[in-house]
């Protein structure tokens, strides 16, 4: 089989992710980043938001999808950018322009504002990527695989991709196709109980935490939370509801290896189990940019693990970034 390198959520981390591509032997030739081994890099989402360099990041991962050297599935951030600039039929935008959105998507539309048919042309392209990929012997979904979802949703859509039709009823909470795109780009969470809130670690107020899929018979929200801002001792103790089992997720340790992002993991990169890599160790908040060089191993292995920690000139003052933006808009004139 040919090789594949697993890349975790980049978040406008440009720079690191070239470096990392230099790390594992990739070089840049004909317009696109290449392996000369014939390796293909799949990216599991969220390449846009946060970071200082979204659209250098976008070009590079968009150029190595048209060369053939890198897949990608939808992130949380993607189909985010996507839902905030579609209006529904009465005109409203999908994703409402409250102050929270617009915090998180501010650093995209600010790199974009002198590039607006740019951004329109990647806004396209996100259309076209699949919300997961099954890939010879494993699996690759941003949050969440979940078959309950998965089965039914590859018998109708078996590219994974969406249709218009199924964007839009996307955006309607309790429909099949909410719940498919929930699952695979949010993952399983649970409610905090009414009136309890926790501030996460990037500023926001959260009433929800993030949960894991692949503990059997969980019994407290402890044993399923998988974040890393912790809760108060009484609720991580708290005895799991006959509903919140029923709603959470469960991957078995016999089914396909199975690649994903999205939940902040810290530290150095480990292995969940050996069908079950997190690729997510917080590159924007100066973590680790992790890769896994998969070659076909029956297990995971955490030797195969490959990142570069992001430094601080990965985050310039805005000043320099401007000046870098402008020369690069000169040069192109």
């Amino acid at each position: 089989m040919r090789g594949y390198d697993l890349i975790g959520d980049v978040h406008g981390c440009g720079n690191t992710l070239r470096h990392l591509l230099q790390l594992m032997g990739y070089r840049h030739q004909g317009g696109a980043w290449r392996h000369p081994q014939g390796r293909q890099v799949i990216f599991v989402g969220d390449i846009v938001d946060r970071g200082p360099r979204i659209r250098q990041a976008l070009h590079d991962v968009h150029a190595m999808l048209e060369a053939g050297t890198a897949l990608m599935v939808l992130g949380n951030h993607e189909y985010n950018a996507l839902a905030y600039f579609t209006r529904d039929a009465e005109g409203q935008p999908l994703r409402p322009h409250n102050p929270r959105h617009q915090r998180v998507i501010q650093e995209t539309l600010d790199q974009f504002a002198a590039y607006p048919q740019e951004w329109q042309a990647f806004l396209q392209w996100f259309h076209s990527l699949p919300l997961a990929l099954e890939v010879e012997d494993f699996r690759v979904v941003h949050a969440c695989w979940d078959r309950e979802v998965m089965d039914p949703f590859l018998a109708k859509y078996p590219d994974a991709c969406m249709t218009p039709e199924f964007f839009l009823d996307s955006a309607r909470p309790g429909s099949f196709e909410f719940k498919v795109v929930d699952r695979c780009t949010r993952g399983t969470w649970l409610r905090l109980p009414e009136g309890v809130t926790q501030k996460s670690g990037d500023g926001f107020v959260r009433d929800r935490f993030r949960t894991s899929y692949w503990v059997d018979q969980p019994r407290t929200w402890g044993d399923v939370l998988f974040q890393p801002d912790r809760l108060s001792p009484e609720l991580e103790s708290r005895r799991l509801s006959e509903e919140e089992r029923h709603y959470l997720s469960y991957y078995a340790p016999d089914e396909k290896k199975l690649f994903f992002g999205h939940y902040w993991c810290q530290g150095f990169p480990s292995i969940i189990r050996p069908n079950l890599a997190c690729l997510d160790y917080s590159a924007v908040k100066y973590g680790r940019l992790v890769a896994y060089r998969y070659d076909g191993e029956a297990s995971l292995d955490a030797g195969k693990f490959v990142w570069v920690e992001v430094q601080r000139d990965e985050f310039p003052p805005m000043d320099e970034l401007r000046a870098e933006m402008t020369a690069e808009k000169n040069q192109k004139i």
